[in-house]
């Protein structure tokens, strides 16, 4: 299945013309050496107004990227996750509110970080339990080893905890083991990208009695015809899947890192909710247009529309933005004018974030440079696949917004 262009641009509000700068803009990249190749879509109202691929998928193989090549999509996972979540919370499985240790008892003691170093840290108990809003919202004070940015962080890349999870752990034990670690700040007074979604995906598996991959596959991936989606790329398509890069300190040209590359290649022991994830554009395409449509795609509804709209409305403490609540640390998005949900970053002003976005669109990315947007009041979706980690090496995100948003001329 591809995602090749369906319509006449301008019969739904973009400049062709205008459409092709996306193409041309980024072509520079792959042209001077910053990226391998790329893979973009743009849609609206349902339907494909700019389709485009451009360079190669393996720099070394020389085989160029094609419309149905395999991307890593790292943190894109965790929309899908909190899906996967708010499916068994419209069955009745969970109340937002209700305490996670209830299923996962590991969590039932958890301490907060006060004060000291890495060598000697001093906690305290925590006075709110980890609510299950707080894992689809961040603010549950769990965080990334890889952030490096707390000493909480440099506990948990001491305990294994880094890009991933130690040696022989599956989700259980990788749940279990980061129930261990202090918390960042008390649960639901802060807002810190980390390891939440991974826990959220080890709920699932405990309230469905299915492993997170059984569920994702029968009740999200094949409904949806999301075939191209799973942990892990067998050997009959592993061709198809993109080498990952990162960028040269020097030079700033793509270089290859097969060690964290070929993890997509073999099923993995730990299946990440928040990370775990390979996929397709025509793939992903589907997920973004299912959002679009308030739960439902081609007769297959996975959430009411209230769900929907209810998951991406700004759920932080206070009504506040990701600034007012994390003055630093990693994340797949700008923080000024940012809200968060139940799943996705949501734009509560652009002037702050300095992109001409809606205010209630909302998208998240991921570690290879990946990225989607929802934009509901245009009735626009957009996706960005490339290979280069980190994310945060070079501006596409933004640099994809404004040309689109610049070719929106009705």
């Amino acid at each position: 299945m591809n995602v090749a262009r369906s319509t006449d641009p301008d019969r739904i509000g973009f400049d062709p013309g205008r459409l092709a700068r996306i193409d041309d803009h980024f072509g520079r990249y792959v042209d001077d050496g910053r990226l391998a190749g790329w893979q973009i879509v743009v849609t609206r109202r349902g339907e494909v107004a700019h389709s485009s691929v451009h360079g190669l998928r393996d720099l070394e193989a020389g085989t160029p990227v094609e419309p149905d090549t395999i991307w890593r999509i790292y943190s894109m996972t965790k929309p899908i996750t909190s899906v996967a979540a708010m499916m068994l919370w419209e069955e009745g499985r969970f109340e937002l509110t209700d305490p996670i240790s209830r299923w996962l008892p590991e969590f039932a003691d958890v301490r907060v970080f006060d004060k000291g170093s890495a060598l000697k840290a001093y906690t305290v108990p925590a006075v709110e339990p980890i609510r299950v809003w707080h894992l689809l919202t961040h603010t549950a004070g769990l965080t990334y080893g890889f952030a490096q940015t707390s000493v909480v962080d440099a506990l948990y890349r001491a305990a294994g905890y880094d890009l991933g999870v130690p040696p022989g752990l599956d989700l259980a034990g990788a749940s279990a083991g980061m129930a261990k670690l202090p918390l960042l700040f008390q649960p639901g007074t802060g807002w810190n990208y980390g390891v939440s979604t991974d826990v959220l995906g080890r709920l699932v598996e405990v309230l469905s009695g299915q492993s997170l991959a059984d569920f994702l596959t029968t009740r999200i991936l094949v409904p949806l015809g999301m075939t191209d989606t799973g942990f892990w790329v067998d050997q009959a398509d592993a061709k198809r899947l993109a080498a990952l890069y990162t960028p040269h300190p020097g030079t700033g040209r793509a270089v290859r890192a097969d060690q964290l590359g070929a993890a997509a290649l073999a099923p993995p022991q730990c299946l990440s909710g928040g990370g775990g994830l390979v996929s397709t554009a025509a793939d992903y395409h589907r997920f973004t247009q299912l959002l679009l449509r308030g739960g439902e795609l081609d007769g297959v509804r996975l959430l009411g529309p209230r769900t929907v709209r209810y998951m991406t409305r700004n759920h932080l403490p206070g009504g506040g933005d990701l600034a007012s609540l994390q003055p630093q640390g990693f994340a797949e998005t700008v923080l000024d004018g940012i809200g968060f949900g139940l799943g996705f970053a949501v734009v509560q002003d652009p002037v702050p974030a300095k992109v001409p976005s809606s205010v209630g669109e909302y998208y998240w990315g991921g570690l290879a440079s990946t990225a989607f947007w929802v934009d509901p009041a245009e009735e626009i979706t957009a996706l960005l696949f490339t290979q280069l980690m980190p994310s945060s090496t070079y501006p596409l995100r933004s640099q994809l917004r404004q040309l689109v948003y610049a070719a929106l001329v009705g």
